[in-house]
């Protein structure tokens, strides 16, 4: 994905505000051997392009002065209440160095699968996943197949395929749950109910009442 950037001469807060002021965005691109570079984009192309999910996500072609950079999205700073991005952050790419970055994760064929046919309700526990690779092997998104899921099973991160040269990054946890499967309400209120006949049937009887006194003549 690409886009265009321009280089910022001024920098401070009423730089950046006055900046702001005529439909552009400041920003700042660093990593590498280069030194970091001040930059400014149009606000409006800016807009449209952070609602692309590859924009988050992709190592991005950024035109900088005739000269294509690839780099990655690594901060934006939003105005608390106004559609208005007031400061962006990108790092340069190097082809040999490994990064760390979340991957969305894309869903499909749940609908088709045994789970869903048998009413139970399927949640996305994780959405997105951290990966280290190479910025040849970035991918995307990763798409996981969801068709085979069975009531009462759920898919963790063992279960799915990374594309090839990527590495889950769980920060130690052993194997996530990515999906569950949760099975529909009347079952679950039925399964306590049939645990409490059982106990119900072995509860003590009831003493018998106790015998009237014969009437004085």
């Amino acid at each position: 994905m690409k886009f265009v950037a321009f280089e910022r001469a001024k920098q401070g807060t009423g730089a950046s505000r006055r900046l702001r002021y005529t439909g552009r965005t400041p920003g700042i691109v660093y990593g590498g051997t280069a030194e970091p570079s001040l930059i400014e984009l149009d606000h409006n192309a800016l807009w449209h392009a952070l609602k692309k999910e590859a924009f988050h996500s992709s190592i991005l072609d950024m035109e900088l002065n005739g000269k294509s950079n690839q780099v990655l999205l690594r901060d934006v700073q939003m105005h608390p209440y106004k559609p208005l991005v007031l400061h962006i952050d990108f790092q340069r790419v190097d082809a040999n160095t490994k990064l760390h970055m979340k991957v969305p994760l894309h869903y499909s064929g749940e609908e088709n699968s045994p789970a869903v046919k048998d009413k139970a309700l399927v949640n996305h526990i994780v959405t997105e996943l951290e990966v280290s690779c190479l910025p040849k092997d970035l991918p995307e998104f990763i798409a996981v197949d969801l068709s085979k899921l069975t009531k009462g099973a759920s898919l963790h991160l063992n279960d799915i395929t990374l594309p090839k040269g990527v590495t889950a990054v769980t920060h130690g946890k052993t194997n996530p749950v990515l999906v569950a499967v949760v099975a529909p309400a009347g079952e679950e209120e039925a399964a306590p109910a049939a645990e409490a006949a059982p106990a119900d049937a072995k509860a003590a009887p009831a003493k018998a009442a106790p015998a009237k006194a014969p009437a004085k003549k």
